[in-house]
């Protein structure tokens, strides 16, 4: 069964064994490895679900980062603590444009409210954009006016990561192929990476891969992977992983119809 905790342990100690090393994004642009896998969390909903995966890397002797939304549904200043405590990276999951209706003088504002109490907490040098599936409108947009780097940000994925070098594996729509129904989480090499046969449906396709070094196309496995988890899709409990399989085939279905638009 995909999408618990338990494939995901299968999926790290594949890595660890096949040779990967792990690094939070900030260390990544600061001095990537050669052999690198970023493991990017996007926490949306459910905190503790992000706990439960901070705690499984720590076990491994592992780092990630982890990406809070200023919601109730995402923020909880014990998780963020504990989680930074374990020694991964926290960053903010931004959503200003949207929460300031397309305004982004306004949205900025509150990207510096926001960036400000997340720092109260954790160190943050890095943020990433909330894609928001049912806003029209697109945070990253924010900075083409302003600029994080003047806020001592030192990257955001979608401006600041060369996927030429870097393969990019999203769980987006709860599936590792989900880029056919998402609006904004995607990159344009994918259409390259399908014509190398760089495409899993599911986590045990990625840890094949890994184990052989190659997929079925021949095309070997890429040295520098960033991983996005949504961690509230993983759950090795039955009620819950099936609550979250039904609502994301629904959610699926309205964001085809959007991204036809």
């Amino acid at each position: 069964m995909d999408f618990t905790l338990t494939i995901y342990k299968q999926l790290l100690s594949t890595l660890q064994k096949q040779g990967f090393s792990f690094q939070t994004f900030d260390g990544f642009l600061k001095k990537p490895k050669v052999k690198s896998i970023v493991l990017r969390h996007d926490v949306d909903l459910l905190p503790y679900n992000s706990l439960a995966f901070a705690k499984i890397q720590a076990e491994k002797g592992i780092k990630g980062s982890y990406y809070f939304r200023v919601v109730p549904e995402s923020w909880d200043k014990n998780v963020i603590q504990e989680i930074s405590g374990l020694g991964h990276e926290i960053g903010y999951h931004y959503e200003n444009l949207t929460n300031s209706n397309g305004d982004i003088d306004k949205a900025y504002d509150d990207f510096l409210g926001n960036l400000e109490k997340l720092r109260k907490l954790a160190p943050v040098s890095t943020i990433c954009m909330h894609g928001s599936p049912q806003s029209k409108w697109d945070s990253k947009n924010i900075w083409k006016k302003h600029n994080y780097k003047k806020l001592g940000i030192i990257g955001e994925p979608y401006f600041d990561v060369d996927f030429d070098e870097v393969f990019y594996l999203t769980d987006t729509g709860r599936r590792w192929d989900g880029w056919k129904t998402s609006l904004r989480d995607k990159v344009p090499q994918q259409e390259q990476w399908i014509k190398e046969g760089l495409v899993f449906h599911s986590t045990n396709d990625i840890i094949k891969a890994i184990n052989s070094g190659k997929v079925l196309s021949g095309a070997e496995v890429p040295d520098r992977i960033m991983f996005t988890f949504h961690p509230q899709r993983w759950n090795d409990k039955p009620l819950p992983w099936i609550k979250e399989f039904v609502m994301q085939n629904v959610k699926n279905q309205v964001k085809r119809v959007l991204v036809r638009r």
